[in-house]
């Protein structure tokens, strides 16, 4: 099993457990390829599903500390390629967590849109995510990835309008990434007031699940959004979590997200 199934099945345990689905980022190559790997290795207990970045040298959409974390996993020599590498070795060592990849599309076109599908489809992809490619230019990537029965995920935000909703809500697999706020990727101190009447309404609208990202720091908040979302989706907090304590730090963090999101 793989792509949409598998995410679709990831939903499906979650639920039956009572509780929002956990989707971790990490940026693979970062500190290093190894560091990465064993990282993802030790967060995988906890996790549902992951969210894998693909380095990129102007990732807009992303604060201080994930950028910061691609610069270095760039300077490490990280590469398309080598990300591909990285999530093969991962299946090959036994995991079976979905992994999403959030790339942006200046590295995708570089490689090429139809053999990045190809290869990340082989190496054990299940989805993408792509943060400066709107519903209105991602009709090849989104059809590519469907031939090969792979998730292509859209954003929505709190400043999304009706028909882009709409728009999302019609095409959207896997399930659709719930930005909580405006602005860039980062640990907030708060959940943001009324994400929760704007999560409901589009989960009323779509036949995805909806997972929530940007913002949650720790295991109180994940489990406030978890109360009305799908599933929480956690980055820059983990990237901090692994710099303090290394692979182990990592995986104690998520560890409290878990239990921050069991109901």
């Amino acid at each position: 099993m793989q792509g949409i199934e598998r995410i679709k099945r990831a939903f499906e345990q979650a639920y039956l457990t009572q509780s929002a689905a956990l989707m971790p980022y990490f940026t693979l190559g970062y500190p290093n390829r190894e560091q990465s790997v064993a990282a993802v290795q030790a967060v995988a207990q906890y996790a549902d599903l992951f969210e894998l970045g693909v380095p990129f040298s102007d990732p807009i959409a992303d604060g201080p500390t994930i950028q910061r974390s691609t610069q270095q996993a760039l300077e490490a020599g990280t590469t398309v390629r080598n990300c591909l590498a990285m999530v093969r070795e991962l299946r090959d060592s036994g995991m079976e967590t979905p992994a999403v990849l959030m790339g942006y599309m200046n590295p995708i076109m570089a490689y090429g849109i139809e053999g990045f599908i190809r290869d990340a489809r082989a190496a054990g992809v299940d989805g993408f995510i792509v943060p400066d490619l709107p519903p209105e230019e991602s009709a090849e990537i989104e059809q590519l990835a469907a031939e090969n029965g792979l998730a292509y995920i859209h954003f929505l935000a709190p400043t999304s309008t009706s028909e882009r909703i709409q728009t999302v809500a019609e095409r959207a697999t896997g399930f659709i990434y719930m930005v909580s706020l405006t602005g860039v990727t980062g640990a907030r101190t708060e959940v943001r007031v009324g994400l929760d009447e704007f999560v409901r309404d589009v989960r009323a609208r779509a036949t995805v699940p909806v997972a929530v990202g940007f913002g949650i720091s720790d295991a109180e908040q994940a489990g406030q959004v978890g109360a009305f979302a799908d599933g929480v989706i956690v980055g820059s907090a983990l990237i901090e979590a692994f710099d303090a304590g290394g692979v182990a730090g990592s995986a104690e963090f998520t560890k409290s997200l878990r239990a921050g999101l069991t109901k």
